[in-house]
């Protein structure tokens, strides 16, 4: 193990962050382990600093833009390999070209989390586009089921403008009398405006539960409760909750769009377009009202499944790494 490649991991988010750049992170850095790698994690504000290490891997074209210089002009020889984020993908390229694109052709390899990339990105990089799909963990046997009181809908995720983070509240508003629908709502307001939007529609939408920032294991415990799960992303770079929801055979509602449908498929029927309170309105009253159609989502998300094992990931993310190396020799 001491004469292994040595592989300097770069996220943007701080140790303690629940923030999905972190998650990945953390654990791609055990899945390298298990592969034989030593890996050390870095901040994108840190200066570059120790042994030059075997291989740079950064995530974020944007954010880590500085570090990504200055581990480069520190180490010109180490490959890079660069995760792309939603934000990288369908806002930064667009708001900030120069940045993406000049991280992006500093790049050995890209990284991309779902199968539906190549709808935006320019040609001349998808020669160098590998993709992983983020694994998860299926859920504890003896983990607690659905109330027979309410129908939960479960929102995971920090409450921002990227992830439409109330739409589903906005979808039970006025619902029938004797409907069960409940949404559930995890994740810390990523500004005192959206936690004050939060706070506000609890007031007057009894339907609606805002539970701030939780705990892993207090997420998957809700996953187990909830009889689905919505994905209301204006954009996505392909969310992990995704893949637990498939993992955990949780149905899910996702708004049309190619981060989800790269990671859904292309023929899943559980989609609604972005934005749009009637339609996503309409399919959980199909859910809760629906038991086939229900169970069709419950039947597609499992046929996903295997997608997101563990030892998948590892195995696709030892063989970027290993391609990277094998060139740089």
């Amino acid at each position: 193990m001491a004469n292994s490649p040595l592989i300097t991991l770069i996220t943007p988010a701080v140790p303690g962050s629940r923030a999905g750049n972190r998650a990945t992170a953390t654990r791609w850095a055990g899945l390298l382990r298990a592969s034989g790698y030593r890996v050390s994690i870095r901040l994108s504000d840190e200066s570059p600093s120790g042994p030059r290490p075997d291989l740079l891997v950064a995530l974020h074209a944007w954010r880590s833009h500085g570090a990504i210089n200055a581990w480069k002009q520190r180490y010109p020889r180490c490959p890079l390999i660069l995760v792309l984020t939603g934000t990288d993908v369908y806002r930064f390229q667009y708001s900030d070209p120069a940045m993406v694109y000049e991280s992006m052709d500093a790049a050995d390899a890209l990284v991309g989390l779902h199968d539906c990339l190549p709808e935006n990105l320019p040609e001349r990089y998808l020669d160098r586009l590998h993709v992983v799909h983020q694994s998860a963990e299926p859920l504890p046997d003896k983990a607690p089921g659905p109330s027979a009181r309410t129908f939960d809908v479960l929102v995971a995720g920090h409450l921002r403008e990227e992830k439409d983070s109330l739409r589903a509240a906005y979808a039970v508003r006025d619902l029938p009398r004797d409907s069960r629908l409940r949404v559930i709502q995890l994740g810390g307001a990523h500004t005192e405006d959206w936690a004050e939007a939060a706070r506000e529609e609890m007031t007057h939408n009894r339907r609606y539960r805002w539970l701030g920032d939780q705990p892993r294991w207090r997420v998957r415990q809700w996953m187990a409760r909830a009889r689905v799960m919505v994905i209301s992303s204006r954009m996505e770079g392909g969310a992990n909750v995704v893949s637990e929801a498939c993992v955990a055979g949780l149905p899910v509602i996702a708004s049309d769009i190619a981060g989800n449908r790269g990671l859904l498929g292309e023929d899943y029927v559980g989609y609604y377009p972005v934005t749009h309170t009637t339609a996503l309105r309409e399919c959980l009253l199909r859910a809760e009202r629906d038991s086939v159609w229900l169970e069709r989502l419950r039947e597609q998300v499992s046929r996903r499944a295997p997608m997101f094992r563990p030892e998948a990931e590892r195995q696709a993310l030892a063989q970027v790494v290993g391609q990277v190396l094998d060139q740089s020799r």
